[in-house]
């Protein structure tokens, strides 16, 4: 069996002073992907420089504190590669991959965007180098014998039942006709799985991020954009996969849940 979890920490070093060593000490996962860890590794705080029983890679932004991907496996990758072979995005934290026994274990951070922005121009760039990488990488394990999964914070709600207030998101960032068709062209034309809405396909979320503003967490007005997307092969020995949801609002460490699946190898 492994077990992957994806989280992004909203800020590590904040994370950490809320909760998060906690939940990293107590996790039965045997890889956990981070996004948004807004430091390099010598500024993380010293719980989080040598942890007993984890190898770590980081592949922080070049931008200091934004950004920022990572990946914990409880055994030594055989490889580490950061960034995709984008001039303009290897350097920017957002994409690690590290290579355990047969799969490929992948950290995502996808630009949030803003409609009528710069970011959302840096957004819509970002999706149109990725996609083309994925299918190569999808082939390139194939061809090796290798599966993959690409954990992360792809800031897109694919369908309705992905966010609570998808009326009123039609024009917004993360859920914008183009960019819903762009998720799709990863599953349809790249050949992967979201591994979470396969598991769970009737029913809306489970959501794995809520607004600090108002009571979006005690109502569950989230957005289901923290994904587990896998090859075929790998998505189907996927047994079960669940968001490690607060149990009050006053317990979460990041505005983010952990997305946890489980694979039987």
């Amino acid at each position: 069996m492994l077990t992957v979890t994806s989280v992004n920490v909203n800020g590590i070093r904040a994370a950490a002073k809320k909760g998060f060593v906690q939940w990293l000490a107590g996790t039965s996962a045997d890889a956990v992907c981070l996004q948004e860890v807004r430091a390099e590794a010598e500024q993380l705080p010293a719980e989080l420089r040598d942890l007993e029983g984890w190898y770590t890679v980081h592949a922080p932004a070049a931008a200091k504190g934004r950004a920022g991907v990572a990946v914990y496996t409880r055994r030594e990758p055989d490889e580490v590669r950061i960034g995709f072979g984008s001039d303009e995005f290897d350097g920017s934290g957002r994409y690690v991959e590290a290579d355990l026994p047969g799969i490929t274990v992948a950290s995502l951070y996808l630009p949030s965007g803003e409609v009528g922005t710069a970011r959302q121009d840096e957004k819509t760039r970002f999706m149109d180098e990725f996609l083309p990488y994925l299918g190569e990488l999808r082939a390139r394990s194939a061809a090796d014998g290798r599966e993959v999964v690409v954990c992360g914070d792809w800031n897109i709600a694919h369908q309705e039942a992905d966010l609570k207030n998808w009326k009123g998101n039609k024009k917004n960032s993360g859920f914008l006709p183009e960019e819903r068709e762009w998720l799709s062209r990863v599953y349809d034309e790249a050949g992967y799985v979201d591994v979470v809405r396969a598991l769970h396909p009737d029913r809306e979320g489970p959501y794995s991020w809520w607004s600090y503003r108002g009571r979006a967490f005690d109502n569950d007005t989230g957005w289901r954009i923290d994904l587990q997307v896998a090859t075929s092969g790998l998505a189907r020995r996927a047994v079960k996969a669940w968001v490690e949801r607060a149990a009050t609002h006053g317990e979460r460490w990041s505005d983010h849940a952990p997305v946890t699946a489980v694979y039987e190898l």
